[in-house]
């Protein structure tokens, strides 16, 4: 029978755990030894060496010999070397149940999900990313409140302390290596700015939490960067003095994790629940260009979002949806995850079709995005794996850009809202005067013909919102009139029937009922 497994590929070691008899523990590789230099090696004649011969080679080969390749993931390689998944194949046997390492893991190691409820921080440090999460865990429940991290800080900057220069020079005796101890007062000065870098994050995540240092009970240290005494002095005083958790291995607690979870996910480990977050927030492309954002950041997964869309011209058969992940006001700035087409939407004015997009995030982190013509009953759907398996240092990157361009993003996105404000109230007063017809005022008419030209050229010209608030007010105005006049001869022409008459939807609402709420409109697909 296949076992559960799980894999902590690490920057600086590689470590892997699996489920067995009812409890997890970590396996060795072919030296014997339970973590594995995640370094790859390639001889002159071809050989591949990895782990530790690949990591001894380093230093008369170094051009032959790649590591600590986990930082670059999502900024200069496609894909990193899979050698670790081969240790992994050898150990099971065969293909079997794999889990991919996630903060939350890292609390089922500790056994936290057996406590009553706490509020925990875990604080990994490794050798070449920092991630800081909240968690909320007890009663078999695990839930990831938030994260946070610095995808290019760890025990790799901490090296560059070293003194150990080898190969300096030669004599007659033979070669001579440098080798100096650094005490620990002048290493502590050394790497002062980098243990400082860990305070950012870590505030990032508790606000993001909304939790205070008050309200964290339990510490737990992850990483073999967190055995440095300086970095858990740090965590002592982000957290009012609360002594860590040092009781399981930090170098293998994520992927002794990792393998409990793995056997939840086979069924194997009963009353045990682990819930994540969404990375980035996710959405999709609607019109002019901006991502409407459907499911936010560090929304807790499984995780299902509906919202209601429609069409942006009178007829449209069809509408793009393009799904989206990223922090940013405009599409394009964001990840494209995919995209698909719904077909043979019902031919009707525009932003009358009801098209219902839902998000549904499953535990595995798996996205499953459809749109659904409420008319017709006909949908589409696309599966995206790669939603939430992003490497910390491309999150953070996305985030940060947001950040920075936070005041342009919000008036682009304030732009296009009032653009479309004012197409769409155009667009309802040239639909009045189709219904009223001949029977319109001429001066109202005239009126609303030429505000109804204005706006269609501030839309082209993409003016700014000067022009085109007074705009939409004044066409807001215009409707108002042309619809009493609508309401008086629906009134007048049903009396005699004792009929009701006409609701008036006002501009802007598409037509809509009153329990339905169109979120954005669709380009045209």
């Amino acid at each position: 029978m296949a076992k559960a497994v799980g894999i902590d590929l690490g920057t600086t070691n590689s470590v892997i755990a699996v489920w067995e008899g009812g409890e997890a523990s970590a396996v060795t590789n072919a030296e014997g030894s339970r973590t594995t230099p995640s370094v790859v090696a390639f001889t002159d004649s071809g050989e591949r060496l990895v782990g530790r011969p690949a990591r001894r080679q380093a230093i008369l080969d170094p051009k032959g010999t790649l590591s600590s390749a986990k930082r670059f993931i999502g900024r200069m390689y496609d894909e990193i070397p899979d050698e670790v998944r081969a240790v992994a194949y050898d150990v099971v046997e065969g293909e079997g149940g794999v889990a991919r390492s996630t903060v939350g893991d890292t609390a089922l190691a500790y056994g936290m999900d057996k406590k009553e409820h706490e509020t925990v921080l875990v604080f990994d440090l490794g050798g070449g990313t920092f991630d800081v999460s909240i968690l909320d865990v007890g009663d078999g429940v695990v839930e990831v409140r938030s994260t946070a991290g610095d995808g290019h800080l760890g025990g790799d900057d901490v090296d560059r302390t070293q003194v150990n220069l080898p190969f300096i020079t030669a004599d007659a005796s033979g070669p001579k290596h440098l080798t100096q101890s650094v005490m620990r007062s002048t290493f502590d000065q050394l790497t002062a700015d980098l243990v400082e870098r860990c305070l950012g994050p870590v505030e990032q995540a508790m606000a993001d939490a909304k939790v205070s240092e008050n309200d964290i009970d339990e510490v737990i240290l992850v990483g073999g960067s967190t055995r440095i005494p300086a970095v858990q002095a740090l965590v002592r005083r982000l957290t009012g003095g609360k002594e860590p958790h040092t009781s399981v291995n930090p170098d293998e607690v994520v992927a002794l994790g990792a393998a409990i979870q793995a056997g939840v996910l086979k069924g194997e480990v009963k009353d045990v629940l682990l819930l994540d977050v969404t990375p980035l927030s996710l959405g999709v492309e609607t019109r002019r260009g901006v991502m409407t954002k459907i499911i936010e950041r560090n929304t807790t997964i499984p995780v299902r979002r509906t919202e209601t869309f429609s069409t942006a011209e009178d007829h449209q058969p069809a509408v793009d949806v393009v799904v989206l992940q990223g922090e940013r006001e405009r599409a394009a700035d964001n990840r494209v995850l995919g995209r698909f087409q719904l077909t043979d939407i019902r031919p009707a004015p525009r932003g009358e079709p009801q098209i219902e997009v839902i998000f549904d995030i499953d535990a595995n982190g798996i996205l499953h995005v459809t749109a659904r013509d409420r008319d017709t009953g006909k949908e589409q759907s696309i599966q995206i794996t790669e939603s939430s398996n992003l490497d910390r240092s491309e999150v953070e990157r996305m985030v940060s850009e947001a950040e920075r361009n936070r005041g342009e993003d919000q008036a682009l996105r304030e732009a296009v809202d009032v653009r479309n404000e004012l197409d769409a109230t155009a667009y309802q007063v040239e639909k009045r005067l189709t219904e009223l017809g001949a029977s319109a005022p001429s001066h109202e008419k005239a009126r609303a013909e030429l505000l109804v030209s204005e706006a269609r050229q501030a839309v082209k010209d993409e003016a700014g919102i000067d022009r085109t608030r007074p705009l939409i007010s004044e066409l807001q105005q215009i409707h108002a009139g042309l619809a009493s006049h609508v309401a008086a001869a629906a009134g007048g022409a049903a009396g005699g029937a004792g009929t009701a008459g006409a609701r008036d939807t006002g501009p802007g609402t598409a037509g809509a009922g009153d329990d339905d709420i169109i979120d954005a409109e669709f380009d045209k697909g």
